[in-house]
């Protein structure tokens, strides 16, 4: 067990640090501060960091941490915590991890004793989900698909059942190919997808899958993130997946009518039902 006292225990940090996804005026105060102070800074793409630090009158010195060089990346943010450097790591914009790098190091900073602290900020998952007039909470954040077609179907037949509302990001250029994939096997759900999140051209499209299909056409500009419905009707419980429930109960020592009682509880299925299959096939 590890017990982080962020405030109190006077050991070298790494800061998670949020940076807008568009409109610059949502850097808070304190990633400023944050980033000021700090003695190096991990970032995506030196040049678009040093862009927006540039903007912001931050200067510290700046090292990539990228999702090819994050092994090295981690053992480079180690050393420099060990020395008694604080470290911030951002994102070219958004949040770090949330479809970025940084799981690597975060898991080989805590593992070595220092603190690892977040900051709030911008995150273009969220802003989508609380405003796409679907349901908020319990949500399933996926990111990205896989790119391979074979691969992006199987990821959506396992998610096919799920009840929660479910968020993926996608790239324009895929954005009508996800949503023909959705449709097939997901079926016609309502969905919504945001783009330009923050930006001067910030749009949402609410309706069908079917309906954004259409609708998208013409290529829209920007990354996309996806707002999807969850399964609202319920998986029909097959008479063999009951009596493999039965029979489940009656292998681990119960009496025929309590290994009823116990599947037609477990199931949430009508218990006569479940009877008359049970005796139906021992006639």
């Amino acid at each position: 067990m590890q017990r982080q006292k962020s405030f109190e225990n006077g050991r070298a940090t790494l800061y998670l640090v949020p940076t807008p996804i568009g409109n610059l005026s949502e850097m808070t105060p304190r990633a400023v501060e944050v980033l000021s102070s700090v003695d190096v800074i991990a970032c995506e793409d030196t040049r678009t960091s040093g862009t927006l630090l540039k903007h912001f009158g931050i200067h510290r010195k700046l090292i990539a941490c990228q999702n090819f060089n994050e092994a090295n990346s981690a053992k480079g943010i180690v050393s420099l915590l060990e020395q008694g450097n604080n470290v911030a790591l951002i994102s070219d914009a958004g949040y770090p991890l949330i479809s970025d790098p940084g799981q690597r190091v975060v898991n080989e900073v805590t593992s070595a004793g220092f603190n690892v602290m977040p900051l709030s900020g911008a995150n273009a998952m969220l802003n989508a989900l609380v405003a796409s007039g679907l349901i908020v909470q319990p949500f399933l954040f996926i990111g990205f698909l896989p790119a391979a077609e074979s691969d992006c179907r199987r990821k959506l037949e396992e998610y096919r059942t799920f009840p929660a509302t479910m968020v993926f990001y996608e790239a324009p250029h895929r954005i009508v190919k996800m949503l023909g994939s959705i449709l097939e096997i997901m079926g016609d759900r309502r969905c919504c997808i945001a783009r330009e999140i923050t930006k001067l051209h910030e749009e949402f499209l609410r309706g069908t899958v079917s309906e954004l299909i259409a609708a998208l056409q013409e290529e829209a500009r920007g990354e996309m993130v996806v707002v999807l419905e969850g399964n609202t009707a319920p998986e029909e419980i097959t008479d063999e997946a009951i009596l493999a429930e039965v029979q489940q109960y009656i292998d681990n020592g119960m009496s025929t009518s309590a290994a009823v009682k116990a599947a037609a509880k477990a199931l949430k299925v009508n218990k006569n039902r479940v009877y008359e299959l049970v005796h139906g096939k021992e006639e």
